[in-house]
C-alpha cells in the first residue's frame, strides 16, 4: 500500500501545481500575448528548477534522457502557449477539463498498443469521456464555446510531453523538469522573436507568469517523480485532475457561472479521467 502512495502523494501535488499555474497563467493571458507570457513562463519555470538542481546536487542525466528531456519540452512549451490562450478567449471551466480528458487518453492508447487491451473500467472511462467532450463542447444559444478548438491541439500537445517524460527514464527530475522547460522557452523565445508575435504585456501579468512558471516547472518535476515511481497510467490519470483547482479558483475568484449541462459534463470528466488510467 505504502509503495503505492508514494507516486500518488507526486501525482496529487502535479494536481494542485498545475492547476493553480493553469488558473493564474489564463488570468494572465487575457492581458499579454499567450507565446510572450509563456516564454516569460518557461524563463521562470526553467530557472526555478536549474538552481534546485545545483542545490541538490543532482546527477546530470545520460545522453537518452537528455534527448528525451528535450523532447518533452518541445511537445509541451508550444501546448501551454496554445492552452493559455484556449483559457484566455474562452471559459476555463471548460477548456481544462475538455484538455485534461484528451491529453489524458492518448497516453492511455499507447499503453493499450504496447501493453494490451484495457480494462473494464478503462473501456467505460472512453464512453464516459465521450459522454463529457459532447456535455462540454455542446453548443448554447446555437454558438460554440470559444478556444474549445485550441484546447484539443494543447491537450494533443500535453499527451505528447507526458508520453516524452515518461520514456525520458530514472534521470533527475530536477534536471529533467529543468531540460524541458529550457526547451520550451528557447521554442517559445523563437516564435516571438521569428513569428514577431505580439509582446504586449503589463507588470502584473509579467509576475503572475512568472509564480505560473514556477508552480508548472514544479509539478512538471513531481509528475516525472510520479511517473519514475509508479506506472506511467496512473501518473497521467491522477495528474489529469488539475482542472479542478482551475475551476473551483475560477469559479470562486472570477465568479465563472457555469450551465447545469456543462456542470454536470465536467464531473463526468473528471470520473472518467479516474477510470480510464484503472489498472
Amino acid at each position: 500500500m505504502s509503495a503505492q502512495l508514494v507516486p500518488a502523494g507526486f501525482s496529487l501535488g502535479a494536481v494542485f501545481s498545475w492547476g493553480t499555474s493553469d488558473f493564474l497563467g489564463g488570468v494572465a493571458a487575457r492581458r499579454a500575448s499567450a507565446f510572450f507570457l509563456t516564454t516569460i513562463t518557461h524563463f521562470g519555470g526553467a530557472s526555478l528548477m536549474l538552481v534546485l538542481a545545483l542545490l541538490n546536487h543532482s546527477a546530470f542525466p545520460s545522453r537518452a534522457s537528455l534527448c528525451w528531456g528535450i523532447a518533452a519540452g518541445l511537445c509541451g512549451g508550444a501546448a501551454l502557449a496554445i492552452f493559455y490562450r484556449a483559457l484566455a478567449i474562452g471559459k476555463m471551466g471548460l477548456a481544462a477539463p475538455l484538455t485534461a480528458i484528451i491529453a489524458a487518453v492518448i497516453p492511455t492508447l499507447f499503453g493499450m498498443i504496447t501493453e494490451g487491451s484495457p480494462s473494464k473500467p478503462q473501456i467505460a472511462g472512453f464512453v464516459l469521456a465521450g459522454v463529457s467532450i459532447w456535455l462540454i463542447s455542446r453548443p448554447e444559444d446555437h454558438a460554440r464555446p470559444e478556444g474549445l478548438g485550441l484546447a484539443v491541439l494543447a491537450a494533443i500537445g500535453f499527451a505528447g510531453f507526458f508520453l516524452c517524460a515518461k520514456q525520458a527514464g530514472n534521470g533527475s527530475a530536477l534536471w529533467l523538469a529543468a531540460i524541458s522547460r529550457t526547451a520550451s522557452l528557447l521554442l517559445t523565445a523563437a516564435i516571438v522573436l521569428v513569428g514577431r508575435q505580439p509582446r504586449e504585456i503589463n507588470l502584473r501579468s509579467a509576475v503572475m507568469g512568472a509564480i505560473a512558471g514556477c508552480l508548472d516547472s514544479s509539478g512538471t518535476a513531481l509528475f516525472i517523480r510520479a511517473s519514475q515511481s509508479g506506472r506511467l497510467d496512473s501518473a497521467v490519470v491522477i495528474s489529469s485532475l488539475y482542472p479542478a483547482i482551475t475551476v473551483l479558483l475560477a469559479r470562486f475568484v472570477l465568479h465563472e457561472h457555469l450551465t447545469r449541462s456543462k456542470l454536470v459534463g465536467m464531473v463526468v470528466a473528471l470520473a472518467a479521467v479516474a477510470l480510464i488510467g484503472a489498472a
